[in-house]
């Protein structure tokens, strides 16, 4: 009888595991999913390229008096019409939309920069310096705001720096209660203690440890600051309390607010060209949420 070489059988090959993704292109995933999210995404790149651009193709001067007061929309060769100076309003929203973002996005940086530092100190130490911090944060938190910007914005001057300091400096408490949230949920898990373990100081623990771990909420918060910016400035300027040499959305409304009655397209269209601004932040605001929930990304 020969002897016949025994063959084993071939085991099947296991699956290579799949490699995950990291968490940034889940998140883009979650985002490029939410069809309003990408909308008010190109509405915003839109109105960006309009206050960097705009004022480049159509180079007319926003205080120059060009045609008749209170000339129509699509009259006489203008698209959004004149105002009560027969100044051109297409030229003060292109110019404007500038000033409008740069408003918004300083305050809201400085909005941002005060509520994570009063925030991270309270979650982080406890004890009384966040029982003194979180009472700064409910005296501020109770103020009325607008009112309160209007008194510093009166006392220290409508300059730009200043509009911008007194919205930042009222609008903080939400950024600072979020992120002592965040600190107190954070610093009791496994790797901040072995961080601190190691010999990590309180400032790497903050900043380096626990700050990146906690930066979801507050970016969408920080979001959508920018749009709060954005109506606070025009508020301002509602009332008056704006620098009259410096055209901003805000500032064309306040400046034409006598005449709404007359002349309601000379309001209207600032007053649009915010809701839309402020419209594309919030979807672009709620888009962020969804996609930096780590609960939202697993289903």
């Amino acid at each position: 009888m020969s002897d016949e070489t025994a063959i084993e059988p071939i085991e099947p090959i296991a699956e290579l595991p799949t490699v995950s993704r990291s968490p940034m292109a889940d998140a883009w995933r979650m985002f490029r999913g939410n069809y309003a999210a990408m909308a008010g995404l190109a509405m915003l790149i839109l109105i960006v390229l309009a206050a960097i651009i705009g004022p480049i193709l159509y180079p007319t001067d926003p205080f120059e008096m060009v045609w008749a007061p209170f000339s129509r929309p699509g009259v006489d060769g203008f698209l959004f019409g004149t105002d009560y100076l027969g100044r051109d309003i297409l030229a003060q929203i292109l110019q404007g939309a500038r000033v409008t973002l740069i408003i918004g996005v300083s305050a809201a940086v400085l909005t941002v920069v005060l509520g994570v530092v009063i925030g991270s100190m309270a979650g982080f130490y406890g004890g009384i310096i966040e029982e003194i911090l979180m009472r700064i944060t409910e005296f501020f938190q109770v103020l009325p705001t607008l009112l309160f910007s209007m008194v510093i914005v009166a006392l220290f001057g409508a300059s730009l720096p200043m509009i911008t300091f007194a919205i930042g400096v009222v609008s903080w408490t939400a950024v600072a209660r979020i992120t002592r949230a965040e600190f107190l949920r954070l610093r009791e898990m496994e790797f901040v203690m072995a961080s601190h373990a190691l010999g990590a100081r309180s400032r790497k623990l903050m900043f380096r440890v626990i700050l990146p771990n906690a930066l979801p909420p507050i970016i969408v918060q920080s979001a959508l600051m920018v749009g709060s910016a954005i109506l606070f400035e025009a508020g301002l300027s509602f009332l008056g309390l704006t620098d009259p040499n410096v055209v901003s959305w805000g500032q064309v409304i306040g400046a034409n607010r006598q005449y709404i009655l007359e002349a309601g397209y000379a309001v209207t269209i600032p007053g649009l060209a915010i809701f839309v601004t402020v419209l594309a932040i919030s979807l672009v605001g709620d888009g962020l949420n969804d996609a930096l929930n780590p609960k939202l990304r697993r289903r």
